[in-house]
């Protein structure tokens, strides 16, 4: 299986456009209000951080450069080639490894896992931005990633999300100008039921340690000057019949 080429060339659009400096993007917060905050969610659970870890969905790699900060190896991985060359040229130093991935295409999932090992997984926003069909591989990508050892952060918006981000496209003044790059490239945030989440995750075979609730970031602002903050939910995860850490 692999996703549709109007899915693949929607992101490789999207991503070609995009500035390359950090923050222009509406959903590239600075790390302190997203992968540190997540982090301390996720380290309680982790049953062995020496692991490395891959940061899937990894964008231009603003939180997989935050991450190769706290463990010994990280990898971002992106459906978008775009996204992976960006990510490279933002990494001078090359504080991480970037690979263009499908996570929809098992083999190349398990060819990752087979040169990685065993990885914890950091999945942030990639669920709810997916076409149906593909919800469940990525879930399923995940846990083969984790294979017997790893464990993962798993964080996507919640269907909440998608009335914030319908009255923000409403607005008489239209979208903010961050926001009208997802729309103009048809792309869909906050389409997943909450009901349907944990469905997902166990039906991959993944056990959910722990979960909450947590606004996601942006890099938006009301006119008023608040930083525009979208509901979500993470899930702190291990592979079925994995033992507490």
């Amino acid at each position: 299986m692999s996703v549709t080429d109007r899915y693949r060339d929607s992101w490789e659009g999207f991503w070609r456009a995009a500035p390359a400096e950090q923050g222009s993007v509406i959903w590239d917060a600075d790390p302190a209000l997203t992968a540190e905050r997540h982090l301390a969610l996720f380290e309680p659970f982790l049953a062995d951080p020496a692991l490395p870890v891959v940061d899937l969905g990894c964008g231009n790699g603003t939180q997989t450069r935050f991450l190769a900060g706290r463990f010994t190896r990280a990898v971002g991985a992106d459906l978008s080639a775009a996204a992976v060359e960006l990510a490279r040229r933002s990494d001078p130093a090359e504080r991480a490894e970037y690979v263009q991935l499908d996570a929809t295409d098992r083999a190349a999932v398990r060819a990752l896992h087979q040169r990685l090992g065993d990885a914890n997984v950091y999945l942030r926003g990639v669920i709810h931005q997916s076409e149906p069909a593909d919800r469940g591989p990525v879930a399923e990508a995940v846990a083969a990633l984790l294979g017997a050892h790893g464990r993962a952060f798993v964080v996507e918006l919640s269907e909440a999300a998608k009335h914030v981000l319908g009255d923000l496209a409403r607005d008489p003044a239209g979208p903010p100008p961050k926001l009208r790059p997802v729309f103009a490239h048809g792309l869909a945030p906050a389409e997943v039921a909450d009901a349907a989440f944990g469905d997902l995750l166990r039906t991959a075979g993944l056990s959910v340690l722990a979960s909450g609730e947590l606004p996601l970031s942006t890099t938006e602002f009301t006119p008023a000057g608040e930083r525009i903050e979208l509901p979500a939910h993470w899930a702190a995860l291990a592979p079925d019949g994995a033992r507490p850490s």
